[in-house]
């Protein structure tokens, strides 16, 4: 098995920003009232014009420059979403159109937040193996089409993203070291869409009933949440041989503030070493943990050789961490 690293990273974050302000407008709350429980001023709104498969190209195109590689290049595009843009074909087959990636065989990944984290592992299990030399891997929510804009506690939380990286075998260091994943299907009922599939089928009385949107029990969801990822990221430095002084960065999903900073306070990991950009884009989903990996790369915060941890939470309940070291 081979060594499989990062080798680009690429995001895109549509033009529309709403902020707290504007949801005044929309919804009984307040600006203070969501800053306080969440941590999020603003998030991006795609427009009627624009697709997950949308975002997802353009996220993609940004991790093939970064990697100083063509379409041409890849063997396998994975996008992690639960927004597609239909039921099928899959959301990675439109990918593959829009940025003429022919040479890609390609499938879509749905374990909700923590698809991105699933789809990196799916991955670099194909490159490891040797089956592909190159591959993209996308996490991509248009949420704004599942959100009901009715619900104030849940209407506040979700933005729309991608956020890309194409993996490949590594080149030096250790790459993608560890990965820990689970998932809890008992606790389905706290977090989902509930119409839509072959159980609620689409009726008339669904959707005015808002079925075809996000339904969640926040305090059950925030428990379990911090339980989860702490316990993945431990599972996930042990896997490597790593303590928590070795990491330079956790990229977590960027669910809550207040989960992010008990994750830190549970781990006794610094803030100050935890990236977090929810406060500009809210809950993108599977889309979190790699528009944030891609900023702080762009922000040149992280060196050759630096150990980054990214953890991710959702619905199923799923979870997972990934410990990686940068080329």
């Amino acid at each position: 098995m081979r060594r499989v690293a990062i080798a680009g990273t690429g995001s895109y974050l549509p033009k529309k920003v709403l902020s707290n302000h504007d949801l005044e407008k929309l919804v009984d709350t307040t600006n203070e009232w969501i800053l306080t429980r969440t941590g999020i001023s603003e998030r991006r709104i795609a427009s009627d014009k624009e697709a997950t498969s949308d975002l997802c190209a353009e996220a993609a195109k940004c991790a093939l420059d970064s990697a100083g590689l063509s379409s041409a290049d890849i063997g396998l595009i994975v996008v992690a979403t639960i927004t597609p843009d239909m039921p099928f074909p899959s959301t990675a087959c439109l990918v593959q159109q829009a940025i003429g990636a022919e040479a890609a065989f390609c499938m879509d990944l749905e374990a909700a937040c923590s698809g991105f984290i699933y789809a990196l592992e799916t991955a670099r299990l194909y490159v490891a193996s040797g089956h592909v030399n190159n591959a993209l891997v996308i996490g991509g929510e248009t949420l704004s089409r599942a959100t009901d804009w009715h619900d104030r506690s849940t209407c506040v939380l979700f933005g729309d993203g991608a956020g890309a990286v194409v993996v490949r075998r590594a080149v030096r260091g250790m790459g993608i070291m560890a990965c820990s994943m689970g998932s809890d299907g008992r606790l389905w009922d706290l977090l989902k869409i509930p119409a839509g599939g072959s159980r609620m089928p689409a009726t008339h009385e669904t959707v005015e009933a808002r079925l075809h949107t996000i339904k969640m029990e926040g305090r059950e969801v925030f428990k379990h949440a911090v339980k989860c990822m702490t316990d993945a990221c431990v599972s996930a430095l042990n896997k490597a041989g790593l303590n928590k002084e070795d990491i330079a960065w956790i990229i977590p999903h960027q669910a809550n503030r207040r989960i992010i900073s008990a994750i830190a306070e549970r781990l006794e990991f610094p803030m100050e070493k935890v990236y977090v950009n929810l406060d500009r884009v809210g809950n993108m989903s599977g889309a979190s943990v790699p528009v944030a990996l891609d900023e702080l790369v762009r922000s040149g915060k992280v060196n050759s050789g630096d150990r980054l941890l990214f953890v991710a939470f959702g619905g199923g309940f799923t979870w997972g961490a990934t410990v990686i070291e940068w080329e």
